[in-house]
């Protein structure tokens, strides 16, 4: 299995040499990746939107993940990179096509394209895209991307796009750019099962719940006439709530379970996840070190 971490710029900012000093302290003590969310707007918490259901606010920061990514892939020449998510259907396609291809010559192939379909109207209003056919632009998104990255001209007329027998330079060496999904629909493993290369759930606990959804989903993969081995998955852990015993003992059951990647989140506070008590770049570099000491033999 692959251990990452997401990056917490919440508690650390995000000036270039926070965001390094994190990137190599990862390298340094073992990391295999570092993975970085997304959202453009937040919105103004005032009297009248705090009755809004919105979650994502202007006081939190979120580097573009594209620019930050890129940044970090000059700065270290081990750890992969990830988006946890980018948020998809708010991006114009061949955009996206184009940054991630760039990112992978630049990274020389060390990332993944994590996505999402999103759940904050405020920025699909933002960024004059549609919040209700978000999920099905999505799919045809992904198959416009998979084109872009496999062929040097691109002949395709869908539903919400149309491309001309154009491409995109510089493309993947490899053709491809690995696409991992996000969320918990109805509709994600079926996605998944026929164009995806990794799942990122983060709803599950270390129970049988969680080996029923990852059983559902090799069986879609299946019926889609694809290898469920070829498909990876990713949970996330925390490291603010309990012992070295307990986080050895989950890895375990995630390892037995089939999972390819724990990503582990030092400021994450929902469900089964509990943030660490520090706020310093120095608190979380030392629980990174704390967690892959306890569980790296069995990784």
């Amino acid at each position: 299995m692959q251990l990452g971490a997401l990056v917490p710029f919440n508690d650390t900012g995000g000036d270039p040499a926070t965001v390094r000093d994190y990137a190599l302290g990862l390298e340094a003590l073992g990391y295999d990746f570092l993975e970085a969310p997304d959202h453009v707007l937040g919105a103004n918490l005032d009297a009248q939107s705090r009755a809004q259901p919105v979650q994502t606010i202007a006081d939190d920061m979120f580097h573009d993940p594209f620019v930050l990514l890129g940044f970090l892939a000059g700065c270290t020449t081990k750890l992969a990179f990830s988006t946890g998510v980018l948020i998809l259907p708010q991006r114009q396609t061949a955009l996206v096509a184009k940054q991630a291809a760039c990112l992978a010559v630049l990274s020389r192939e060390r990332f993944r394209l994590g996505i999402g379909v999103g759940w904050n109207p405020i920025e699909f209003v933002g960024l004059n895209e549609s919040f209700t056919n978000r999920g099905r632009r999505s799919e045809e998104q992904v198959q416009v991307m998979q084109a872009l990255w496999a062929q040097d001209h691109v002949v395709f007329k869908g539903r919400y796009h149309t491309i001309e027998d154009a491409g995109i330079n510089p493309r993947p060496p490899s053709g491809r750019v690995p696409v991992w999904y996000g969320g918990h629909h109805e509709h994600t493993l079926p996605r998944i099962a026929k164009w995806g290369d990794g799942w990122m759930p983060n709803a599950y606990p270390p129970d049988q719940s969680a080996l029923d959804i990852f059983a559902e989903l090799r069986r879609l993969t299946e019926a889609a006439g694809r290898d469920p081995a070829s498909v990876g998955i990713e949970v996330w852990t925390s490291c603010g709530a309990g012992t070295e015993a307990d986080w050895k003992a989950e890895v375990a059951f995630w390892k037995k379970a089939g999972v390819s990647h724990i990503c582990l989140t030092t400021t994450f506070n929902r469900r089964h996840h509990t943030r660490i008590a520090g706020r310093t770049l120095s608190d979380h570099l030392a629980a990174l070190r704390r967690y892959r000491d306890a569980v790296a033999d069995i990784l």
